[in-house]
């Protein structure tokens, strides 16, 4: 919003400050003196800073959770498992790692060079600008500034006034564990993105939509800046008749729900095959009795919409006419129960854009060819999931598809394994981060060539003449 403030329904109105022009600037000129310093180069500065926000994320976890409550609805439970735990866990890989992301990897060279070495060299970008969006707004801040500051980087970090909230605990937060000139927290609305994205940044960090996604793309080119777009789209769940459709209804229920479905890489819609329809949305509305009891509203693990504009708009996308679950909705307490729409057609208002919210609609499909066609009406989903005990169906989806990342047999949790990137392709982002990708997302890897001075051979030189045979058999 455009003055940083947000009204939450039950509470009262929280300010989230605007920071200026001119506070910009200074924050940039004492990192970019403090980065020129030489100070973050070091691995045991790097690891204290890390222990250090380790220790941040447990003395405020109670105040992250509260806010995060009264921003998304929360609970304390919830608010770990997807919020503040997923960042110590990605600090503690960070610390066990780290010694070996720093290390130059050393490779011999053709014969054509030799003797010599080669090295890979992690070098720190610079200075770092982090956009965070809102529907986890504590992981979406903290985890990329886990990899910047294991990089070695300086950093701004920018959380979401959509979530003022978590945006005030978390300026607290850094206020509180760094000195401003290494990790500085930005807070405001549109105006200070804004001032934000017109200087030079050594590298641009953005979760969101593809709208804004576009103008920080626009932003970095200007100044030919790195950038990674961490963005969203129309992610499928496909079920296949040779599914356990126990599991698969199971899953994509918890993944579809989790934070009332704002979840970027939650399963838009589901690509069902005829002859198991039926089946497995008895199984899906079984799940979610499970999950959420006989009545959501009163679960404390099913959270809230983020506030009016966000309620009317998913309300909006319902058809009351194809609700097979669910459709209840009460704007003062931001709910909209967990809703399942079947008959839905490819054309209907729910299948036109990211749903973003609790919604599931439901597509019956003939077969697979059917199901993967329908997927690419949509451009580079940024998550995919494949429910089947085919192999041959699995290699198919995998391998024509084209989207960020994904699973088979489950959903949402390939962001919890950090031996795989995660991050879109497309239309869904560029770039990625996590584990190891998250160190070298924010690093530039130089090559070096430590050529040797004991031995220095001709053929490398001028004139060239009766030394080609041998040049073209060393270089193929």
């Amino acid at each position: 919003m455009a003055d940083g403030t947000q009204g939450i329904p039950g509470g009262a109105a929280i300010h989230v400050p605007e920071t200026d022009a001119a506070r910009i600037d200074e924050i940039r000129a004492a990192q970019t003196k403090f980065f020129k310093s030489g100070a973050t180069l070091t691995r045991s500065f790097r690891e204290e800073q890390l222990r250090a926000l380790l220790r941040a994320c447990e003395t405020f976890e109670s105040k992250l959770a509260a806010a995060l409550f009264e921003d998304l609805g929360k609970d304390a439970d919830q608010s770990y498992i997807t919020e503040t735990g997923f960042v110590r866990s990605e600090v503690q890989l960070a610390l066990k790692r780290l010694r070996g992301w720093m290390r130059p990897k050393t490779r011999l060279p053709g014969l054509l060079l030799a003797p010599a070495m080669s090295q890979r060299v992690p070098q720190p970008l610079g200075l770092t600008l982090i956009i965070a969006p809102w529907n986890y707004p504590v992981q979406l801040t903290l985890a990329p500034l886990v990899g910047a500051i294991a990089a070695g980087n300086v950093v701004v970090l920018k959380p979401s006034e959509v979530a003022p909230a978590t945006s005030a605990v978390l300026a607290e937060l850094i206020a509180d564990t760094f000195p401003p000139e290494f990790v500085a927290c930005v807070t405001g609305g549109i105006e200070t993105s804004t001032e934000l994205l017109k200087p030079r940044w050594d590298h641009l960090f953005f979760t969101g939509g593809p709208f804004v996604g576009k103008i920080v793309a626009h932003a970095a080119a200007e100044h030919l800046s790195r950038v990674t777009l961490e963005l969203g789209g129309k992610s499928p769940a496909i079920v296949t008749a040779t599914a356990d459709l126990d599991v698969a209804a199971r899953r994509i229920v918890f993944g579809k729900f989790t934070n009332a479905g704002q979840t970027c890489i939650a399963p838009d819609y589901v690509l069902v095959e005829r002859s198991v329809h039926d089946e497995f949305l008895a199984r899906v509305k079984t799940a979610i009795t499970d999950f959420y009891g006989a009545d959501p509203k009163e679960a404390s693990d099913y959270g809230r919409i983020i506030n009016e504009r966000h309620f009317a708009r998913i309300c909006a996308l319902i058809d009351d006419s194809k609700v097979a679950v669910g459709g209840e909705t009460d704007l003062a307490k931001r709910y909209i129960a967990p809703t399942v729409m079947t008959e839905v057609t490819p054309d209907d208002a729910v299948m036109a854009e990211e749903i973003f919210g609790p919604l599931l609609p439901i597509i019956a499909v003939d077969n697979l060819d059917e199901a993967v066609g329908l997927v690419d009406r949509n451009p580079n989903p940024l998550a995919l999931y494949l429910f089947t005990t085919s192999r041959e169906e699995e290699q198919k989806v995998v391998g024509s598809i084209s989207f960020g990342d994904g699973c088979i047999n489950h959903t949402l949790m390939h962001v919890a394994d950090h031996n795989v990137p995660f991050g879109g392709v497309g239309q869904s982002g560029t770039g990625s981060y996590h584990g190891d990708d998250s160190f070298f997302t924010f690093s530039h890897v130089k090559g070096v060539l430590r050529a040797s001075n004991k031995l220095d051979l001709d053929l490398k030189y001028p004139p060239f003449a009766g030394k080609m045979g041998i040049i073209r058999r060393l270089l193929g």
